[in-house]
C-alpha cells in the first residue's frame, strides 16, 4: 500500500481510462462512503450522522464532480436529505438517480427543490401511478424497473438503463442496503472509503450474511493519503472467479 501525491488524480484516471464496462453493458461504478473507524455508517438505520471531515468532504464533492451521476437509496434521501449537488467546488453537479422501490421519495427534498438537475427516481413495476404522476408533476423522472424475486429494485436493469440514458460513470453513495447489494452483484469497480477516528457502535455499512464469503471482493491496487483528521482509501474492486 502507498500514499499517492494525489489521490483524485487516480481516483479519475481510474474510469477515464474505461469509461464504461463494456462487457457488462454498464457504467463504471465509483462506491463511496464514510465510516468510523469501527465500520459503522450511521448510529442506528434512520439516524443521519456526519462523519466526514472538511477537507475529505471537500474531496467527495470533487469526486462528485467527475461522475456524470450520482446514486443514492431512498433511506438515504428519508434521513438525510441530501442535496446530491457540487456545493464546495465551482464545478457541475452530477444527475441524481434514487433507488425507491415504494415511491416514497418526499415533494420537498433537498434533491428535488435544490438540484438543478431533476432527479430520476427508479421504482418498482408495481408501485402507485397516482405517486408517480404527482412526483413527475413536481420535475422529478420516474424510471419503473423490473424487481428481483426477493422484491428489490433489480440493479443490473437500472444500470444498464442509465447507459442506454448515455450515463458512462456513477458514483454510489449509500446507503447500507444499497452499499451491501452493490458488492453483493460484484457491481463495483473503484472504492474510495474515507475513515473517521472515531468508535460509533452502530450500524454497519455491510449487512451480514450478504456477501459471498467463499468469493469475496478483493482490494486491488491500494493507495491511501490523509485528509485532515480522516483517512482515504482508494481501490479497485476484484472477484477471483468473476
Amino acid at each position: 500500500m502507498k500514499s499517492e501525491h494525489s489521490l483524485f488524480s487516480q481516483i479519475r484516471s481510474s474510469f477515464e481510462k474505461t469509461p464504461e464496462r463494456s462487457n457488462g453493458g454498464r457504467p463504471f461504478v465509483t462506491l463511496s462512503y464514510a465510516q468510523s473507524i469501527d465500520g459503522s455508517i450511521a448510529y442506528r438505520p434512520g439516524r443521519p450522522l456526519a462523519l466526514s471531515g472538511r477537507d475529505s468532504l471537500l474531496l467527495t464533492h470533487h469526486l462528485r464532480s467527475i461522475h456524470e451521476s450520482i446514486l443514492v437509496g431512498i433511506g438515504t434521501i428519508l434521513a438525510d436529505d441530501p442535496y446530491l449537488t457540487v456545493r464546495h467546488i465551482n464545478a457541475k453537479s452530477p444527475q441524481p438517480v434514487i433507488v425507491d422501490g415504494r415511491l416514497r421519495f418526499p415533494l420537498n427534498a433537498r434533491a428535488l427543490k435544490h438540484n438543478h438537475q431533476a432527479p430520476w427516481i427508479a421504482t418498482s413495476e408495481k408501485s402507485d401511478v397516482e405517486r408517480e404522476q404527482t412526483l413527475i408533476n413536481s420535475g422529478a423522472k420516474v424510471m419503473r424497473i423490473p424487481s428481483t424475486p426477493d422484491g428489490l429494485i433489480d440493479l443490473t436493469v437500472l444500470l444498464k438503463r442509465l447507459l442506454e440514458m448515455n450515463i458512462t460513470s456513477l458514483m454510489v453513495e449509500g446507503g447500507a442496503e444499497i452499499i451491501t447489494s452493490f458488492l453483493k452483484l460484484r457491481l463495483v469497480d473503484q472504492l474510495v472509503l474515507t475513515i473517521s477516528p472515531v468508535y460509533i457502535g452502530g450500524m454497519h455499512a455491510i449487512w451480514p450474511l450478504q456477501l459471498d464469503l467463499a468469493n469475496p471482493p478483493v482490494l486491488e491496487n491500494i493507495s491511501w493519503k490523509t485528509y485532515g483528521s480522516d483517512l482515504v482509501l482508494r481501490a479497485d474492486l476484484a472477484w477471483k472467479n468473476s
